[in-house]
């Protein structure tokens, strides 16, 4: 029988407490406030500030958590249930996008990455609208899918330059 062990290398360790950090931010912020023009935006700079400093299946993974924690602590009205899977592909969506551009040119990267996030969130609330809810999807819910997600994911970008302008300075 072979004995395996794993090492944690000093740059994870190290990374840690800001990855718990960010997760907690990720996890407990939506629970205090219930505003999504409040949460929405600094859920998306943790997302946009996490590629710099994470792989992409850490980013991932803190991608999981709002999603998750909202589900499992009943803060979703139980129509945006359904929704959750696409939300979280969604901030799949703005990372890997992200991730790309960012080097070539930050705001670019935001912009397309929070366009995409957008118009896929979009897409797919119209979809489910017209196919499951026959009209009766609540107001409240599909209007949140809409331009609020372009907006929230464009705000984050911008709190997360500033945030990272002020830790390059340091």
């Amino acid at each position: 029988m072979e004995t395996r062990i794993s090492a944690i290398s000093k740059e994870k360790i190290s990374s840690l407490p800001g990855f718990l950090m960010l997760a907690g931010i990720m996890s407990f912020l939506p629970a205090m406030i219930h505003n999504q023009f409040v949460t929405g935006p600094i859920v998306n700079a943790v997302l946009y500030i996490s590629t710099y400093f994470f792989s992409l299946k850490d980013c991932f993974l803190l991608a999981l958590l709002p999603s998750i924690f909202a589900a499992i602590s009943n803060l979703l009205p139980s129509a945006m249930i359904p929704m959750l899977p696409y939300i979280i592909v969604s901030n799949f969506i703005l990372i890997l996008i992200f991730q790309k551009i960012k080097d070539k040119n930050y705001w670019i990267g935001v912009f397309l990455a929070s366009s995409a996030k957008f118009l896929f969130l979009f897409l797919i609330s119209s979809f489910f609208a017209g196919l499951f809810f026959k009209n009766t999807l609540p107001l409240k819910v599909s209007q949140m899918m809409a331009w609020p997600q372009l907006a929230t994911a464009l705000g984050g970008g911008i709190i997360a330059y500033f945030i990272l302008t002020k830790i390059n300075k340091k």
